[in-house]
């Protein structure tokens, strides 16, 4: 019997994706070296020897290049509070969620200096591109949409009810905001290691205030 990963099938989707992840490194070396707006689709597929039409066919639009792992991003954060065990609210699912190691909670801080760097360029490539700051506000609209529709759907609300689409918007805030901090502490030229555990506190400070609700948040003195 012919072995699983001798199947032709599965050797083209295995290929399909090495082609995948090449174009998508050779794009995040370049843009790392030259900043996003400098970089061509064009110097991106002569660099990975492969066609342009190819490029597009895996990535949409150029943008897609830089964030090639924001639907997966968004498939599992769904899966998380979609599979979520009987009981638990849907914000202790999204704090867990987003307090799992990865990104600067994921950086190795026993090698500071080298994560610390790694973090200044990302920030420093996204920061100093219009194009990637317009697309990363088109992904949170559809993570927005897509977490209030889960929402709506486990609470039976309707699809365009206010209220989970509240609950969403205040979510992905809470997310957003913790991304502005650590992009504000890095260019400030605070290390990896400093942001990672600055990050987790202010995190956890604002999943509280959730929690809470916003009811006497902000009375006026």
């Amino acid at each position: 019997m012919a072995k699983i990963e001798d199947n032709p099938a599965g050797l083209r989707a295995r290929k399909k994706q090495r082609t995948r992840e090449l174009i998508a490194d050779t794009a995040r070396r370049l843009f790392t070296e030259r900043g996003f707006d400098a970089v061509t689709v064009a110097e991106i597929a002569r660099e990975a020897d492969v066609a342009e039409k190819t490029v597009f066919n895996y990535f949409p639009t150029k943008e897609d290049l830089f964030y090639s792992r924001l639907e997966e991003f968004e498939d599992e954060l769904l899966a998380a509070l979609r599979e979520r065990e009987p009981g638990k609210m849907a914000l202790d699912a999204f704090a867990d969620f987003i307090l799992e190691p990865r990104g600067v909670l994921a950086f190795d801080t026993s090698r500071d200096p080298e994560a610390t760097e790694q973090l200044r360029t990302i920030t420093r490539v996204i920061t100093e591109s219009p194009a990637l700051l317009a697309r990363e506000r088109q992904v949170f609209a559809r993570y927005a949409e897509s977490l209030a529709a889960l929402l709506a759907e486990e609470t039976d609300a309707a699809p365009d009810g206010v209220e989970p689409a509240v609950a969403a918007a205040a979510l992905l805030g809470a997310h957003r905001a913790l991304i502005d901090y650590v992009r504000r502490r890095t260019l400030a030229g605070a290390s990896a290691a400093a942001i990672g555990r600055g990050v987790r506190a202010e995190a956890k400070r604002a999943f509280a205030l959730l929690e809470r609700g916003l009811g006497d948040y902000a009375r006026k003195r």
